[in-house]
């Protein structure tokens, strides 16, 4: 599935989790602290969705236009 970073960022929260968990590849993974952060890639953008570790829960989701936060 393709979708625009706009039309992306108009989706429900729940709807953008439900997408880069089905469609999204992870290319990069940081543990700090009690926080998994992991990027994902999906069509032209990226998507960073902050884990919670002790809670098990989602903390925050970050969409970043391009080539996201690993473009150069």
């Amino acid at each position: 599935m393709s979708i625009s970073y706009y039309d992306f960022n108009n989706l429900p929260k729940e709807s953008q989790i439900e997408l880069v968990m089905a469609e999204g590849k992870i290319i990069d993974e940081t543990i700090k602290n009690n926080l998994r952060f992991v990027v994902y890639e999906l069509s032209s953008f990226s998507v960073e969705i902050v884990y919670n570790i002790d809670s098990n829960k989602i903390a925050g989701l970050s969409a970043f236009p391009g080539n996201g936060v690993h473009g150069k």
